[in-house]
């Protein structure tokens, strides 16, 4: 009886402590569309035109531009970037394809999503979707892993009929991420984010102002994380104490009650 009490005590303690731990895998919170999303893209990676997740961002442009979005994502999120392309009312197939790269200029893999669909003649509109890898505090130099820091996505048509070139398109693109938390940790981090941005800042001084590359114009709501604690080292913690436990509650069970008072000692 006494080992089953303390491992219920052991239990009930994981259970308390696993609760915040459940809630980073929940999506994280967006903000509010306020009317001040972006309207417009930018044609390349220098002017793209930098959008927070949760917001709905729109562009008007013609078919065979390259249109270009920026947004910040931070260690431990997996991204999801989705994107609608409304068509004219008149058009040939046409196959569009939505892509993602970091700030090196690596292209980013989807987990999974329909990155490139072909919208049929007359097809009002066609709707692509790319779940990313989790962002990683730190990787190899050799890996091609997310990092923390600003991402690009590009929206394009990789098939397109000639007479349907420069036809009037609207694009609405969105991101919103999932905190996955210390399931995807790793054993290092960084300081700063590595991956640069196009944003400027200025500066003034007394020689006059003076313009200084940053990563984004535009963070994570929490600022960009650094150092080495994740809810991972509370499951670590969890897992040592429950095996002492355990080891107790298994110990008091099987020792018995001693030797009987009719055996002599040696015997």
């Amino acid at each position: 009886m006494r080992g089953a009490r303390v491992l219920g005590s052991a239990l009930l303690m994981v259970g308390l402590a696993a609760a915040p731990a459940v809630a980073d895998a929940s999506p994280s919170a967006s903000p509010s569309d306020d009317g001040s999303a972006p309207t417009s893209a930018g044609t390349s990676f220098r002017t793209a035109t930098e959008i927070d997740q949760g917001q709905q961002a729109s562009a008007s442009g013609s078919a065979g531009d390259y249109l270009y979005w920026s947004f910040p994502a931070d260690a431990g999120q997996r991204p999801t970037v989705k994107a609608t392309v409304k068509l004219p009312d008149t058009h040939a197939s046409e196959t569009w394809q939505l892509d993602v790269y970091d700030g090196l200029r690596r292209r980013q893999a989807c987990q999974y999503g329909a990155q490139t669909r072909t919208a049929a003649s007359g097809t009002a509109s066609v709707e692509l979707a790319c779940v990313l890898r989790t962002v990683h505090a730190w990787s190899e130099q050799w890996a091609n892993d997310p990092l923390p820091g600003t991402y690009y996505l590009r929206l394009t048509t990789v098939n397109l009929a000639t007479s349907d070139l420069g036809l009037p398109v609207d694009a609405e693109v969105r991101v919103d991420s999932k905190d996955i938390g210390g399931s995807a940790a790793v054993d290092g981090s960084l300081a700063e984010p590595l991956v640069p941005g196009i944003a400027v800042e200025s500066e003034a001084t007394e020689d006059g102002s003076t313009a200084t590359a940053v990563l984004s114009s535009i963070e994570p709501d929490d600022g960009w994380s650094s150092g080495w604690w994740s809810d991972r080292w509370v499951w670590t913690a969890l897992g040592g104490v429950l095996a002492a436990l355990a080891g107790v509650g298994g110990y008091a069970l099987t020792r018995g009650s001693g030797r009987p008072r009719q055996v002599p000692p040696g015997a």
